[in-house]
Parts: C-alpha cells; sequence; structure tokens
C-alpha cells in the first residue's frame, strides 16, 4: 500500500496524509485520527525522512504507552483523549511547535523510548499518563533525557511536571449535588479498569457521602466496562440479580466517567426504567456525546483546554528556558446539570 492509496481512502491530498503522518500542523485533528486509523488498520508503517529544515523545526512530542486497559491502540477515537488531542495541538501551534504523536506498546517500552531519545526530532514530551503507575513514569522520565510534562496522572514524590484532574473534588460535586436533590439510596457504578482517576474519584465520592451522614450500601457497587457506549448485559444482569433479592432499585447512580454512565442509561431504559423519572444518573468527564444522550446528561465537567494549556507553557518554558523547576498541577473541575437527575 501506499501513501496515494491511503489519501484516496481519506478523502484528502497526499500532502495531508504526509502531514497527518509527520505531526505538523496543517490538517484537523478529526482528518489526522482518520488517516492514522486507516493506515494501522492497513499495517502501513511511514517512516519521515529527515531534512535540514525538519531538524531545525521546533517539535513536541505526544506520547503514549498503550495496553488492552483503557489506552489502547485507537485510543484517539475515545471522546476525553479526542478533545484533549484537539487542546494541545492547539497551544502547540500557538507556541510555534508541532505536535508529533507516538504510540508505543507497554510491552516494547525500552524500544520506544530508545527510538525516540535517539531521532532528535523532538525538544520535549507531553506524556499521556492516565493508565501508567508511579515506576513507569519514573523510568520512561529518565531514559528519555528530555524535558516532559505528564497529564492525566499525577506522583507528588517525582520530580517531574504533573497536570491532572481535580478528581477528588468533581465526584464530591456529584455526590452532594445527589443528596441536595434528595438522594439518599445511591448506587455506585465503577470501571474494571481502575486508574489513578477513578480511585480519586471514588474517594471524593465517599468523602461526600461521609460528611453528609449519607451510608453507601456496599450491595450498591457495582463494576463495569468502562469503554461501551451501549447498554451491557452484564450490567444488566447485575441489576435483575440485586432486584431478585428483593432489594430497592437505587433513587440515583453516580458514574465513573462519562462512558460508564451513557451505557447505564441505555441499560436502564432496556430494563423499563426511565431516567431521571425512576433513576437519576450522573457521569464524570463531560464529553462531546454526553449532549447526545436522551436526556441529555449531569456530568463534571473536565478542563481539558486548561490542561492541555498548563501542560504546554510547563513544557515549552522548560525547553527555552532550562528551567528546573517543577510544577504539580490540579486543574479543577465544574458540575454540569442537566436533564438526566431530579429531586425525589
Amino acid at each position: 500500500m501506499k501513501m496515494e492509496d491511503i489519501a484516496r481512502m481519506a478523502g484528502v491530498s497526499k500532502a495531508a496524509v504526509s502531514l497527518a503522518f509527520s505531526g505538523k500542523p496543517g490538517v484537523a485533528p478529526e482528518t489526522r485520527e482518520r488517516i492514522l486509523q486507516i493506515a494501522q488498520e492497513h499495517n502501513y508503517e511511514f517512516k519521515p525522512r529527515k531534512s535540514v529544515a525538519d531538524a531545525a523545526s521546533k517539535a513536541i512530542t505526544f506520547l503514549v504507552f498503550a495496553n488492552s486497559g483503557l489506552v489502547v491502540d485507537s485510543y484517539y477515537q475515545q471522546p476525553f483523549f479526542r478533545e484533549l488531542i484537539h487542546f494541545t495541538e492547539e497551544r502547540c501551534r500557538a507556541l510555534g511547535y508541532s505536535l508529533m504523536f507516538s504510540t508505543i506498546s507497554l510491552d516494547k517500552l525500552d524500544e520506544g523510548i530508545t527510538s525516540i531519545a535517539e531521532s532528535g526530532n523532538s525538544q520535549g514530551v507531553i506524556l499521556l499518563g492516565t493508565n501508567l503507575d508511579r515506576m513507569q513514569i519514573s523510568d520512561i522520565s529518565g531514559k528519555l533525557a528530555l524535558p516532559m510534562v505528564v497529564v492525566d496522572n499525577c506522583y507528588e514524590t517525582l520530580p517531574i511536571h504533573f497536570v491532572e484532574i481535580n478528581n477528588m473534588m468533581g465526584a464530591y460535586e456529584a455526590a452532594s449535588h445527589l443528596i441536595g436533590l434528595g438522594h439518599r439510596h445511591i448506587g455506585y457504578i465503577s470501571s474494571s479498569d481502575r486508574i489513578h482517576n477513578f480511585e480519586e474519584r471514588r474517594r471524593g465520592f465517599a468523602y461526600a457521602m461521609r460528611e453528609r451522614g449519607v451510608e453507601l450500601d456496599p450491595d450498591c457497587l457495582f463494576t463495569v466496562e468502562p469503554t461501551i457506549l451501549v447498554a451491557q448485559e452484564t450490567l444488566k444482569n447485575k441489576l435483575d440479580d440485586y432486584l431478585g433479592a428483593g432489594k430497592p432499585m437505587p433513587s440515583a447512580f453516580f458514574c465513573e466517567c462519562d462512558y460508564i454512565a451513557i451505557s447505564t442509561v441505555k441499560t436502564l431504559a432496556e430494563m423499563g426504567l426511565r431516567v431521571p423519572d425512576d433513576v437519576s444518573v450522573i457521569g464524570f468527564d463531560n464529553i462531546k456525546e454526553a449532549r447526545i444522550v436522551t436526556p441529555e446528561l449531569t456530568t463534571v465537567h473536565v478542563e481539558k483546554e486548561s490542561m492541555a494549556k498548563w501542560a504546554v507553557n510547563a513544557l515549552v518554558q522548560e525547553i527555552e528556558t532550562g528551567s528546573t523547576i517543577r510544577n504539580k498541577v490540579s486543574v479543577d473541575t465544574q458540575l454540569v446539570v442537566r436533564q438526566s437527575t431530579r429531586a425525589v
């Protein structure tokens, strides 16, 4: 397969394909995603040739280590990551940098880091830390030997720039909203893949419940896949078993992310339960799809644009000044009330 074939399949010019592969500005994020997806589906590998102009250009690498959990090879198709990448690319362009993309399998971490470090194409790295633990991030930082900022995670004891979501605050606000509407029998639907964000959301939710003297029934804790937007048979079966044991349906559910919340709304509908008339549902992330589902989803807004700006600004400052001061930035959330919650 040639670049011309990918251009034809994507409905774009050959030049657009070249820009998408090189990570240079000039193509829209959604177009770049479509081109990269087609290339991946057809096992096409593109290695851009270096030139004097390329060597002199200012570039930042958006680095992702994919696994079989929440962050997979096609992570850029997931709404949260898609929006974060869009804002990151915009901020890079505003500061005179192009944004390149590198996705490496976690089981090839060492080879991937060596390849980036030896290429000399990038002045710094924005690392997606969503699915990485402390030791992995520390290892990546040491081996890259490049200015680096980690987004969507934080480990306070590492001398590295971090930009994370204030997950605890967001879940605290969500629980407070439900309790303020009169809900006392509240269910919690968690992700089967556990990451830093979800653990912090559970802490914030539990803190708000304790503060207001509301107990979370252990039987009302349910676990589902976090990246499915349709009704989940496993959740339906768990709820059927719960109701079959003679227990009352919770009047509201907090879901650890919008994907889970949207899937929950659809699952409840298949069970003949109306949202919010019978059950209220609240999510987390405020992805664009939260406005498309019926009813529109009450959720916690994550300031992805602010996260991107903080990350790029910190990285560029280190690149251009050599600053050795590291920052840990926690970006506050905001509750967005729509139609999926109501008072009891």
